[in-house]
């Protein structure tokens, strides 16, 4: 078995890369990323030397270069992680978004087609659904929920879920999409609000947290997410979508404050900074589908998650530092600075 996996020097996709090499040492896995902001090679080192791993770097808007690494790999298997996915920078910039998300994955299910698989694997998110109100704890996103975006970051992943299936419908491609909620864990981009928040706290800087950090979201652990998706691609129903969440829902400001006092730090660095546009009040998804059709249920409490990623970033600070210290640097002053 041959799986490409795109976007796999990324956040999620890395520790998929890890999840299958791991569980399946006869498959092979091969990486594309285009390496960029959010895509860290050195993620990889652990796994670069592996005879069943090889990495690739190409963008899957280049056409060319997608067909030459589908015809020498012949993959069973693509697992589209690469994707723009800061809601943030996709206010700023929509366009890479439109770009990368939509025309990429129609790219790839392009040379799906040109050269044959078994199933092709949407990694989609569950901001396609919109938001919840925080007053209907009883309501949660199901596979049936309309798709309302609110930013052009969840546009574009909405529009490229309507093409895949679209691409199951009109020429028979076997497809499966996964929605999941928030994911966190290791190797997770320092931009993101909790690697971001233990980033700050630990050098005593201030924790910007957008109005009232009310706006609640499913946290989902990375690993069992990975663990979601392999059962998908192997036993899940082509043409199918599956939610993937977390039963772990979190207040913003709740878990900044759990991070100040894991890391023993006074909750004076938190800073209220302007609210995002359009900014989602509550994420909630129903993951009865997938436990019904596969088995799956998250296996990771919120409380022990955060734990083990707080340690996580404590240990390996060799990974996060440069990226804090170089480009990001500029972005955040930029998305940050003039919000106080």
């Amino acid at each position: 078995m041959t799986i490409i996996v795109t976007g796999g020097a990324g956040f999620i996709g890395s520790n998929f890369v890890f999840h299958m090499l791991k569980k399946y040492p006869d498959y092979r896995i091969v990486c594309l990323d285009k390496l960029t902001y959010a895509g860290n090679l050195s993620t990889l080192a652990p796994v670069m030397d592996n005879p069943k791993f090889r990495f690739v770097r190409a963008d899957i808007c280049d056409r060319a270069a997608v067909y030459k690494l589908f015809e020498e790999e012949k993959p069973d298997i693509v697992v589209n992680f690469a994707a723009e996915s800061h809601v943030d920078r996709s206010i700023e910039d929509p366009g890479i978004f439109l770009q990368t998300n939509i025309i990429g994955t129609a790219t790839l299910m392009d040379a799906c087609r040109k050269f044959g698989i078994t199933r092709y694997h949407q990694v989609s998110t569950d901001e396609v659904y919109g938001d919840l109100p925080l007053d209907r704890p009883d309501l949660f996103f199901t596979e049936q929920t309309p798709l309302h975006t609110s930013s052009p970051y969840s546009s574009s992943k909405a529009s490229a879920d309507l093409l895949v299936l679209a691409y199951y419908r009109t020429y028979g491609l076997p497809v499966t999409i996964s929605r999941c909620s928030n994911n966190y864990g290791p190797y997770h981009f320092p931009e993101k609000l909790i690697p971001l928040m233990i980033a700050n706290a630990l050098a005593d800087k201030p924790l910007p947290v957008y109005g009232k950090g009310e706006n609640v979201r499913d946290w989902l652990y990375v690993e069992d997410h990975c663990k979601a998706i392999d059962l998908i691609i192997h036993k899940g129903r082509a043409g199918e979508v599956y939610n993937v969440g977390g039963h772990n829902e979190m207040k913003n400001i709740d878990i900044v404050r759990m991070i100040c006092r894991a890391l023993g730090k006074p909750e004076s660095l938190i800073t209220y900074v302007t609210d995002r546009k359009g900014h989602d009040m509550r994420y909630a998804i129903d993951p009865t589908k997938i436990h019904d059709e596969l088995g799956w249920l998250p296996e990771t409490k919120f409380a022990d998650g955060i734990k083990k990623t707080i340690e996580w970033y404590l240990e390996n600070k060799s990974w996060w530092e440069p990226i804090v210290s170089g480009e990001y640097r500029d972005y955040y002053e930029k998305m940050y600075g003039n919000r106080k």
